[in-house]
């Protein structure tokens, strides 16, 4: 007698199945389709990512080796087209790459350069950072102390990655423009610093030397 009970069990779940089946089998169709389709695109995609950074990677290389062979018009050239076409990652260090190959044939426009990048957001924080820090460096000897501070103060913050640089340029810059307080507070923040790389702290050391002595009041 069980075995009646379970046999007309499984027709009837046969029968439900064949009705859910019947009323629902387009849709389950059309999801099945959808879901092929988005992991197909997503593949492709994936795909052209990766060719596209493979061939900005050695239109990169071709780059560099024209700044290593000195041909660097052709090398800024090549990194500018870089900078327009590439991905992101690569396209922020085409930038960079371009800006230091502009720095020897003119400086001020390769600061203009990298000051595009330094007010660029999309690039990130710590990339704003390097191109305002590299930037400063080509003004130092010709910038005025009150504009290398407009540019590096936020940059020698206590956490700021490249804190150090900055603290340097602005006590050289501070020294040269005869701001002898300006230069020796910078020079206290990097002997004040455990941080600080020993060489940038001997050089500092070797400036604040030269300093004169402060007034006794």
């Amino acid at each position: 007698m069980s075995e009646l009970f379970d046999e007309v069990d499984e027709e009837v779940r046969r029968e439900q199945l064949k009705k859910l089946w019947d009323r629902y089998s387009v849709h389950f169709i059309a999801l099945m389709v959808l879901v092929v389709a988005a992991v197909g695109g997503w593949r492709g995609y994936q795909y052209l990512e990766a060719k596209k950074a493979a061939e900005a990677g050695a239109a990169f290389e071709k780059a560099a080796e024209l700044s290593d062979q000195d041909k660097h018009a052709e090398a800024e050239a090549a990194f500018t087209e870089l900078a327009a076409k590439a991905p992101s990652g690569y396209r922020t260090l085409a930038r960079l790459r371009a800006a230091a190959e502009a720095a020897p044939r003119d400086a001020k426009a390769a600061a203009k350069m990298y000051d595009d990048i330094a007010a660029d957001r999309s690039v990130g924080g710590e990339w704003q950072d390097l191109a305002r820090i590299r930037a400063a460096g080509l003004l130092l000897d010709s910038a005025p102390y009150a504009e290398m501070q407009q540019r590096l103060e936020p940059s020698a913050a206590p956490k700021s990655t490249f804190r150090h640089s900055a603290r340097e340029m602005l006590a050289l810059s501070a020294w040269r423009n005869n701001d002898m307080t300006a230069a020796r507070k910078w020079l206290d923040a990097i002997g004040e610093d455990g941080e600080t790389p020993p060489g940038l702290r001997s050089r500092a050391e070797a400036l604040q030397a030269l300093l004169p002595p402060v007034a006794k009041s």
